[in-house]
């Protein structure tokens, strides 16, 4: 074989080879995002199952706490509107009506030391924590899958067979604009 045909013989066979493997790695960083979004909504959902403990318990302090069950009531709405679909945006309302339950539930906690005595309260408010860890780790691990996708299928040649084949669009990741704003330094993106 002369080195005409070898060259020849060399790009048919490499071109369409990179081709799929460029096609099967978008797909498998899309699948990745689907996969991390539904641990998201996992942990979310796995908080309201303690939600439901906590506000059981809270309604025995109702005279005392229609705000903490407002709070689980708002967080638990936020928590049901979260997507099926990738959405870090719609993620926010969410993690803030977290963050406003746990603030009003300290609060209650200072404002009735009766309630500080309720062993299975305060065992509640820790698993809350403790989920909230798990969807802070659970949306960490979005975001980088949510990167790698986007990546993909952004770069060249990547934005090519993405274009042509797959037509995925970009994943939005999670961004916590409320503590965004609480820093002094923006990066100069």
């Amino acid at each position: 074989m002369d080195l005409f045909a070898l060259i020849l013989l060399a790009v048919l066979i490499g071109v369409p080879l990179i081709v799929i493997s460029l096609y099967n790695g978008i797909v498998g960083n899309h699948n990745r995002v689907k996969r991390a979004w539904a641990d998201v909504l996992t942990y979310e959902r796995q908080k309201t199952k303690v939600l439901d403990a906590l506000q059981e318990q809270a309604g025995l302090y109702r005279d005392h706490e229609q705000g903490v069950l407002a709070g689980i009531t708002r967080l638990r709405s936020a928590i049901a509107e979260l997507p099926v679909e990738a959405d870090g945006k719609t993620l926010a309302k969410a993690e803030d009506a977290t963050r406003s339950l746990l603030g009003g539930l300290r609060v209650a906690f200072e404002a009735y030391p009766e309630l500080k005595a309720s062993e299975l309260m305060n065992n509640l408010m820790r698993e809350i924590a403790e989920q909230q860890q798990n969807v802070g780790a659970a949306i960490v691990i979005f975001n980088g899958e949510v990167e790698r996708f986007n990546n993909g299928i952004q770069m060249f040649p990547g934005s090519l067979v993405n274009s042509v084949m797959n037509k995925h669009a970009a994943v939005t990741p999670f961004t916590d604009i409320q503590a965004a704003s609480a820093f002094d330094y923006t990066p100069n993106l």
